[in-house]
């Protein structure tokens, strides 16, 4: 078991599961006269005074009231994205942003010099499965990765899935897939269009063929093989009612058990959180095969529940017990030696630590503790080759450190160099494992461990069409408002003169424990290669140093993010590396919301600013789809103190007649996690309020997503439109 930080409560969390009260929800929307008739339209600015005539974009006359305060919310109607009105307006803002970005020279080089740079041959971290070995690879330009077999490492691999095949226009995605234990069949998730429902389908390896069943309404869930190949462990939520739309919320998750060759109609629902519809698990196998371990979640604070059920138990003691049973901290299961049972977790050791207990009596009194929390960040532990293989974060950098099922130390695995190591994946037989090194000019390549002799050998290493020596990267260490000392990635080319004229990114996430290491970019590269300077702090609300540098991110705290990312831009202009109309920020999802809120509190900062999906209206975002989940980490308007606190960052609520930095708002008409509306309702009230010459406008894809699946012919498109845009706007040469 790959421990990761929790996969699901990262990918969509959930939410507590308390009715909440009646006094802290939003009042029905009731009318305002002081705003424009339903029908009338906002008259484009004179064009003496901007350059940009932007759609006319219609306002409604809707005002909520939280606990007492009324809170206007103009552009309520752009939240259906498939009405016809909606669908005109994404047009009309399409038109006027892509004739912009399309009289811009350097785009078309910039297509050409992305499509070169992507043009290299990529693998991904195998993995042993039986006999057989699986891993994907793309070619170079392939929309998407093909997953391939062989017996032998050296032997000439056969296609498994090709999602290239699938769909012509590369939008279909292989989302993830499970491979049974004895390396039969594959179990696998195609996601279409950006979404992040999934259809599961199951694939005989040998043949290459499939099985007859499909299953779905499967989302944010993996697949445990059963021991003996007969069938799965998969999450999935009930069929959403008839007419439901790309914002329907999402509830009521359950483990089903799908044995190969039925229909989805008869798989058996093994586990479940009654009365509790907020509440999200999943259930793995242990290696044995003998134990069921369920993770229970409520929400994207890395905090579980743990029950376990014995196959060998009988009468009372058949069904799962619990093992953690309130939601105190995280645990992960590694894997199990008979009785005793290994969880990674932070309860007591906010940096992580390794337990072992007896299944048999899990009470707290019988823990022991293996592995201590160290002054580095434990993120992530494999039970394989009989060894613990932890992976730690050291000012968010790789280390990693084998130690024996004691938790004693036995050998530093060497890394080529300051970066970000993951896979190490493998059963606890197995005397290899396989895993990858990156770092910001270092491409992503392909090492072999052997456990016996305690070396790494080099498998794959990509060749990209450029100098990774004209490139340094430095890590340097600033401080926040309130005093914090925060660490930042610069990455610039040799030789830089600190004049104050670079044009540079900077770049941030700042949530839900994710951290930001050193990891290969082509994009980033055609980046460097323009002259530009990237530069990536690690903002508190990640998992850089553990659950305390988390929490002092979240909900009340939120502020400390945008505080970092604002001293980050203040250290840059500071030392010279730049200057504010040279400065361009960028985030995506909850970065996105970051360049939302920066850019609002403080405008004059900075140069051109990239929000990328981002949550922009922090007190409707848990109405849709899967944003009831973010609330840990967010907070909820439905909440007297924490509305008060959303209210004062929230960025669509936060723009005011001012001139902001050049902006260009990036989002997907099937987001269907950060519903695109979070978009359109920013992009329309900041063209409204907007008093700059300055462009600010909105590229809107089609028929993508959030992000993830989407085909490379889409990423270097999107790419080449966004540094495009900061070539104008920040006046690049």
């Amino acid at each position: 078991m790959t421990y990761a930080k929790t996969l699901l409560p990262r990918l969509i969390g959930a939410v507590l599961s308390a009715t909440l009260a009646s006094c802290g929800s939003p009042e029905a929307p009731k009318k305002a006269p002081h705003l424009l008739a339903p029908n009338s339209q906002v008259v484009p600015k004179d064009d003496a005074a901007q350059s940009f005539s932007y759609p006319q974009t219609r306002r409604e006359e809707v005002v909520d009231t939280y606990h007492g305060t009324e809170v206007i919310d103009a552009y309520r109607w752009l939240e259906d994205a498939d009405s016809a009105e909606t669908a005109a307006w994404v047009a009309a803002e399409n038109k006027v942003t892509f004739a912009y970005l399309e009289t811009i020279p350097e785009r078309k080089t910039l297509v050409e010099r992305l499509t070169k740079l992507w043009d290299y041959e990529k693998f991904g971290t195998p993995r042993k499965k039986g006999e057989r070995y699986f891993y994907s690879r793309n070619d170079g330009l392939q929309n998407q990765s093909v997953v391939y077999w062989a017996n032998a490492l050296k032997d000439e691999p056969k296609v498994l899935l090709d999602p290239n095949t699938l769909s012509k226009d590369g939008t279909v995605a292989l989302g993830s897939y499970s491979i049974s234990d004895d390396g039969k069949y594959m179990a696998y998730g195609l996601q279409a269009a950006g979404s992040d429902w999934a259809t599961w389908r199951v694939r005989e390896v040998a043949t290459g063929k499939d099985l007859g069943e499909r299953l779905e309404w499967i989302k944010f869930s993996g697949a445990s093989w059963d021991k003996q190949s007969t069938g799965f462990y998969y999450g999935r939520f009930p069929k959403p009612a008839e007419g439901a739309g790309l914002t329907e919320a999402n509830f009521d998750q359950k483990v089903y058990f799908h044995k190969v060759g039925t229909p989805q109609e008869e798989d058996r629902m093994v586990f479940e959180t009654k009365d509790n519809p907020k509440w999200s698990s999943d259930v793995e196998v242990s290696e044995d095969g003998r134990y069921l371990v369920a993770s229970v979640t409520k929400g994207t604070g890395p905090m579980n529940q743990v029950h376990v059920r014995d196959s060998k138990a009988k009468g009372r003691k058949a069904g799962f017990r619990p093992i953690v049973s309130v939601f105190e901290a995280e645990y992960s299961f590694l894997g199990n030696k008979g009785y005793t049972f290994y969880f990674q977790t932070d309860n007591g050791a906010p940096r992580g630590r390794i337990i072992s207990l007896d299944v048999r009596k899990p009470g707290q009194e019988s823990w022991k503790e293996i592995v201590s929390q160290s002054d580095a960040t434990l993120r992530s532990t494999n039970l394989v080759g009989g060894k613990l293989v932890t992976t730690y974060l050291r000012d968010a950098k790789s280390e990693i450190v084998i130690r024996n099922l004691a938790g004693k130390e036995l050998k530093h695995v060497e890394l080529p160099g300051i970066g970000s190591a993951a896979g190490f994946g493998g059963s606890s037989q197995q005397m290899e494992t396989f895993y990858s090194f990156s770092g910001f000019t270092s491409p992503l390549a392909i090492y072999r461990y052997d456990f016996g002799t305690g070396k790494s050998t080099l498998l794959k290493e990509p060749k990209v069409d450029f100098d990774a020596s004209q490139f340094e990267t430095k890590q340097v260490f600033y401080t926040s408002k309130d005093g914090t000392r925060v660490p930042m990635f610069i990455v610039h080319k040799k030789g830089l003169e600190l004049d104050g004229t670079n044009p540079t990114m900077l770049y941030g996430y700042g949530g839900f424990s994710i951290s930001l290491a050193p990891r290969f970019s082509v994009q980033r590269i055609a980046w460097l290669e323009m002259g530009g300077v990237l530069a990536i702090p690690n903002l508190r609300g990640g998992g850089e140093y553990g659950e305390e540098w988390h929490v002092a991110g979240t909900k009340l705290q939120k502020q400390n993010v945008f505080d970092d990312f604002i001293a980050a831009a203040e250290w840059l202009i500071a030392q010279n590396y730049t200057s504010s109309p040279k400065l361009a920020i960028s985030g995506r999802s909850n970065g996105g919301l970051l360049v939302g809120a920066v850019m609002t509190q403080r405008p004059e900062l900075f140069g051109a600013a990239l929000p990328g999906v981002g949550v922009l209206d922090m007190l409707r975002f848990h109405k849709f789809t899967i944003g009831w989940a973010w609330i840990d980490d967010y907070g909820s308007s439905e909440d007297p103190a924490e509305f008060e606190a959303l209210r004062a960052y929230s960025p669509y609520h936060n723009l005011k007649e001012v001139a902001y930095p050049a902006t260009l708002i990036t989002t997907a008409d099937h987001d269907d996690r950060v519903v695109p509306a979070h978009s359109f309702k920013f992009a329309a009230e900041l063209q409204r309020v907007h008093t700059g010459e300055t462009p600010v406008m909105i590229r809107i894809e089609t028929k993508s997503g959030h992000g993830a699946g989407k085909p490379t012919s889409k990423r270097i498109l999107d790419a080449a439109d966004n540094y495009a845009f900061l070539v104008k706007v920040l006046g690049m040469k």
